[in-house]
Order: C-alpha cells, then structure tokens, then sequence
C-alpha cells in the first residue's frame, strides 16, 4: 500500500467524529477552494499543485466525487516546469484518479534530477545531502504507481545518516534539530522499506505531547500545530504505540482549530483556512476515530 493510501485509510474515518453536518460544511470548504482551471487555490487564491493534492486527498477522505475538471488540470502540467514538491505532488494526485492517460514515467524520471550524492533526495537542487521530507515525497511518488524508487538502499542510507541517539529524526544536515515531521516521516519509510525503528521513538514522540493537546514539532516548541499533531498521531499509530490517554486533549485542541465555514486553521496563531491543515485535521481525527 503506498504512504498515501495508508494515510487515506485513516483519514476515511475523520466523519464518525465530525458527524454529518461538520463533514458536510468540510466537503462545502474543499469545493470552494476550486478554481475554474480545475485546479485549487493556495493561501493567496492561485491554484496550485500543492493545494491540490491535499484537495484531492480530503475529498477522497469524505468519499466524495473528484471534480473531472482537476483531472484536465493535472493532465495539462508538465513536470520539468515545476520544482521538486510540486512535481511530487502531480505524481500523487493523479494517482487518484484511475481513468488518467497520462504516463507518470516522465514525472518520475524528472523526480530523480533532486536524487543527492548520499542517495536521498533534497528540495533544495544545490543539497549535497538528502531530507527526510524529500525521500517521504519521493518514495510516495513512486508506491502511489505502484513502483520503487531507484536505489532504495541510497534512501536506507540517507535516513541513517539522520537518525539521532534519542531513536528521532532530523530533517537535514543543514538543521541537526530532532523534530515530530521528520521523524514521523523517517517512520513510515523504513516500515515500508523494513528498516528496524529504535524501541525509543515511539516515547521520544509521545514526550512532544502538548499539556492543553495536540504535538509541538520540536521539544521545547511553544505551540502544538495540526501538521504536526496529525503526523505524530500517523507514527503513533505505525509503531503501534499507545496514544489513548492523549486522545480527549486531542480532540479538544483539533476543536479550537476548527472552523463552522468547514476548514481547520494550522494553530492557535493562525487565521487563515487552508486545504493542507483540513486535510491534516482529516487524518488526525481518523486516528482520534479509532
């Protein structure tokens, strides 16, 4: 199963805990965000692959109908003219839709062009080294086809290189912070890549645990985050650690993140509502469901 679909069996579940009218109202904020190119808007209303996906991703989450029009979006965008995350994300959306003709082996040759010399892959195109983050995209990629990147010993490696002694991960050697998206991130690659994870990851997680709820990225953080909370929640969940007594003071975080105009906010600080922090309030409340 690919990093996505292990994602959207989880995030399937979020309306058993929104109920009908909250799922009704996400469903009614995802659509609006549509724009008349098919695709869907980012933070400044201009549509984007990025954006996309998680669209995509939160209407599948709620069983709803994909919008055909995003389809000939997507079939009309080209991955040399994108960067790294954006060419990544056009592989995973189109992955939803069944009936494309659109061949991914040029998506996922121009993918390679960001492969580092210590086998990872980095956003960053001048990266000697790869992130945690890019091999979690690029591996995505590729299962989302059905197909294994090249040299999956070369992602082994780079995640090696980014492990710490406390059983977390940093995302790159340019920051040497241990953090909760790196690490979750780490997690669900080297379950998929069976990669042995430290006996210590699962408790270095939970102590990233907020007193009012939710997940602070990094300790010490001075705010849980959804992207965060729902990520934890997903490795959490992949180490088979138990996170039940954490649950109700998660779900009342995920509830002042809430919006009635059927969106989430990122945190506390943030007034805006996107389609990334409603997808990551989708798949949080899944893990909250089960």
């Amino acid at each position: 199963m690919s990093l996505r679909l292990e994602m959207l069996q989880v995030a399937r579940l979020a309306p058993s805990v929104l109920g009908t009218d909250a799922g009704n109202l996400v469903q009614k904020f995802v659509l609006s965000k549509r724009d008349e190119t098919g695709g869907f808007k980012d933070r400044d209303d201009h549509p984007d692959l990025y954006y996309t996906s998680f669209a995509i991703d939160a209407l599948t989450a709620l069983q709803a109908d994909l919008p055909e029009a995003t389809l000939t979006y997507l079939s009309n965008q080209t991955a040399t003219t994108h960067d790294f995350v954006h060419t990544c994300c056009l592989a995973r959306t189109l992955s939803a839709y069944p009936n494309h003709n659109v061949d991914p082996s040029a998506i996922l040759d121009s993918i390679e062009n960001w492969r580092t010399a210590d086998g990872g892959y980095n956003q960053s195109p001048t990266a000697d080294t790869g992130s945690a983050y890019a091999c979690f995209l690029a591996y995505g990629a590729y299962a989302d086809h059905k197909q294994i990147p090249p040299n999956p010993d070369g992602i082994r490696a780079c995640l090696a290189s980014l492990q710490t002694p406390a059983g977390a991960w940093t995302n790159d050697t340019d920051i040497p912070v241990p953090n909760v998206p790196a690490t979750a991130a780490a997690v669900s690659l080297s379950r998929n890549l069976q990669v042995p994870i430290p006996d210590s990851t699962g408790p270095w997680l939970l102590q990233c645990a907020h007193p009012q709820g939710g997940f602070i990225p990094f300790p010490g953080a001075p705010m849980p985050d959804l992207l965060t909370t729902a990520v934890a929640l997903h490795a959490l969940d992949g180490l088979q650690t138990d996170f039940k007594p954490l649950a109700e003071r998660c779900l009342d975080y995920i509830d002042t993140l809430w919006s009635a105009e059927g969106g989430f906010h990122g945190n506390w600080e943030d007034d805006t509502l996107d389609l990334e922090y409603t997808y990551y309030g989708l798949l949080a409340l899944g893990h909250l469901a089960l």
